[in-house]
């Protein structure tokens, strides 16, 4: 039998010779480029890097502005989407509005979920009476976009390129070339025998997205009409005449207007985009 000294000494011999055993292995295992587990995890996580930079979302630049759509006709077949004089279905219908009509955002606000535009106008109201209060739009029916905003230089202005526009009154149609070659060959409405669109050269003098268009107009017709929302506009007469696009009538071809140059809204976004200030404009029998 053993004395409890030699146990004693017997367990410590063997828990030394298990110690110096561990510590080997551990060290042949580095030398044979085995690194231990943590080493391994925490070399995983270095290897991630950097983290990667969180994407920049582009800024809108401009002003926001509304295009209405899924809305009724010219001639108001369908279902139309109401403006009203407040955010919520629970406002007085002010108007009903029909495809293809821009409008200005003023402000933007949320109201049980639903987004609601507030219109503001471009340009002066001739007849700021008609507006008896404030206007919204369900976001739901309106495609936003942004756009510089009104545009405008003299009437005088030079091009700075090759681009022109051909007004032909006899034909009804209207063609934009840049050079010799032709960008846009349309169909348009130029005004009626007591307000016809004026003949001579002129040249784009103002620019923008949208326009309220009233009358009567001093000096150029006495008639009654008030059309907001009027879709993409080039001025280019001193009395306010503009190619422009009209959401009210589909009779292109044929004498319409109150001096303007109409067009389908599809046409005259397209050609508001390519026509830049001081285009020269040509109008003809």
């Amino acid at each position: 039998m053993f004395s409890s000294l030699t146990q004693q000494r017997v367990i410590l011999i063997a828990l030394l010779l298990w110690a110096l055993s561990f510590a080997l292995f551990r060290v042949w295992k580095i030398g044979r480029g085995v690194p231990p587990q943590q080493s391994a995890v925490v070399a995983s996580i270095e290897s991630w890097g950097e983290p990667a930079p969180v994407p920049v979302l582009a800024t809108p630049t401009g002003n926001p502005y509304i295009e209405i759509d899924d809305s009724c006709n010219w001639a108001y077949a369908g279902t139309c989407v109401n403006l009203r004089s407040g955010p919520g279905t629970s406002y007085p219908v002010v108007m009903q509005l029909r495809t293809n009509m821009v409008l200005k955002v003023a402000s933007t606000t949320v109201v049980d979920g639903r987004t609601w535009y507030k219109i503001g106008f471009d340009g002066e109201v001739h007849y700021p009476e008609r507006v008896k209060s404030d206007w919204y739009v369900a976001g739901d029916y309106a495609r936003l976009f942004y756009d510089s905003g009104m545009l405008a230089t003299t009437t005088q202005a030079k091009a700075l390129n090759t681009k022109r526009i051909v007004i032909d009154r006899a034909k009804e149609m209207l063609y934009a070339y840049d050079g010799d070659t032709l960008f846009m060959e349309q169909a348009i409405s130029v005004g009626l025998e007591l307000t016809p669109t004026p003949t001579g050269t002129f040249s784009i003098y103002r620019k923008m997205p949208d326009s309220y268009m009233q009358g009567p107009v001093p000096g150029v017709s006495d008639q009654y009409y008030d059309l907001p929302g009027v879709p993409w506009d080039l001025y280019f007469t001193n009395e306010g005449g503009a190619i422009h696009g009209a959401y009210w009538h589909n009779n292109f071809g044929q004498p319409w207007s109150h001096g303007c140059v109409n067009l389908p809204p599809a046409a005259a976004e397209l050609l508001y985009e390519w026509a830049d200030l001081g285009t020269p404009v040509t109008v003809k029998d």
